[in-house]
């Protein structure tokens, strides 16, 4: 995980299964031309998360759906596990901040600062979480600058 970036402790899994929106993230290509982005986390018989990533290619007019799956790395109550969508090859999935009382709203880095997200179960987000999220990310060495936030209808 990017060196400023420590995961949350104390995480609730079934707290945080089930749908969130993607408010923001930073452009990578298998999510390129997406809106209306969602992620369904639900548990996997063999104690993973089943990870479903669904949006809507404006340019291709249709859904592009990628299912994955995560586990975590160290202790189920610390905010960090690795997942894949692609056989065995597993990126890091680290929740930095989260809502903690009601499981609101996430942020999310991956395995570098190329890797961030802003996670909310609601598909619109007030103007100052927003702005704490910029200045979360800013502080841990990602570039705010190249923030895509993701169009939901």
């Amino acid at each position: 995980m990017p060196e400023k970036v420590k995961p949350v402790d104390s995480f609730e899994l079934p707290k945080y299964l089930g749908k969130w929106y993607e408010i923001a993230r930073l452009d990578h290509s298998f999510e390129r031309g997406l809106s209306q982005v969602t992620a369904e986390y639900s548990m996997l018989d063999d104690g993973g998360v089943s990870v479903l990533n669904r949006g809507f290619s404006i340019e291709e007019n249709e859904w592009s759906e990628a299912t994955g799956k995560a586990y975590f790395v160290e202790s189920e109550d610390q905010g960090y596990l690795k997942v894949s969508f692609f056989g065995p090859f597993y990126g890091s999935y680290v929740v930095f901040e989260l809502d903690r009382e009601n499981y609101q709203y996430a942020f999310v880095s991956g395995p570098d600062t190329d890797y961030l997200w802003l996670l909310s179960r609601t598909p619109t987000i007030s103007p100052e979480l927003k702005a704490r999220f910029i200045s979360s990310a800013e502080a841990k060495g990602f570039d705010s600058s190249k923030l895509i936030f993701v169009e939901q209808q």
